[in-house]
């Protein structure tokens, strides 16, 4: 016997198969514009992506609700109308987290600090989001001793707020405004 096989070319499932026609492909010019439209939607991507920013650092894109404006005063302001001192606001807890210490000045002015009528806020001055989610619903309670640093923790879910932001500080009744985030 030789290395032939003994089916013959009549028996079923022998013989040559078909010919396999190659994948479709479109015709050159539409492979062209094709690839230049993408490359016009890549750059006007990249447009966006480089414009955006500017945009967004001139002024407030929104203003903060009504309801949450107060009287705009200074940092020294803060002191005689609600009783305490700004210490600073910070980014914390890998961005999540906004930290805001004071110090009281005048415990009696900085009860109101914690009042339902006028909760404390941070409102980020480029969107006008308003932060007021303390972290667990912290609020201090008892009686506040003069020249000591309190703290509240807020939420800054999705990152909004980052170090080098303007943001408006709403303590007591009282708003201190372009306040740099550390």
């Amino acid at each position: 016997m030789s290395g032939r096989s003994s089916l013959t070319p009549t028996e079923p499932g022998t013989g040559s198969a078909p010919p396999r026609r190659s994948r479709f492909r479109l015709p050159g010019r539409v492979r062209i514009t094709g690839f230049l439209a993408g490359v016009l939607i890549a750059a006007g991507i990249g447009t966006l992506v480089l414009w955006l920013p500017q945009r967004s650092n001139s002024q407030p894109s929104v203003s903060p609700p009504a309801k949450w404006q107060r009287p705009s005063v200074s940092a020294s302001g803060l002191a005689e109308r609600s009783g305490v001192r700004l210490v600073r606001v910070a980014v914390t807890g890998g961005g999540g987290l906004l930290d805001l210490r004071y110090q009281v000045v005048d415990p009696n002015k900085a009860l109101t600090v914690h009042e339902a009528r006028t909760p404390p806020a941070i409102i980020d001055e480029r969107t006008g989001l308003v932060l007021n989610r303390l972290l667990m619903g912290h609020a201090h309670q008892g009686q506040l001793k003069p020249a000591v640093s309190y703290y509240l923790v807020f939420e800054n879910t999705g990152d909004w707020v980052h170090r080098g932001s303007q943001v408006t500080v709403l303590l007591g009744d009282a708003q201190v405004e372009h306040v740099v985030v550390k």
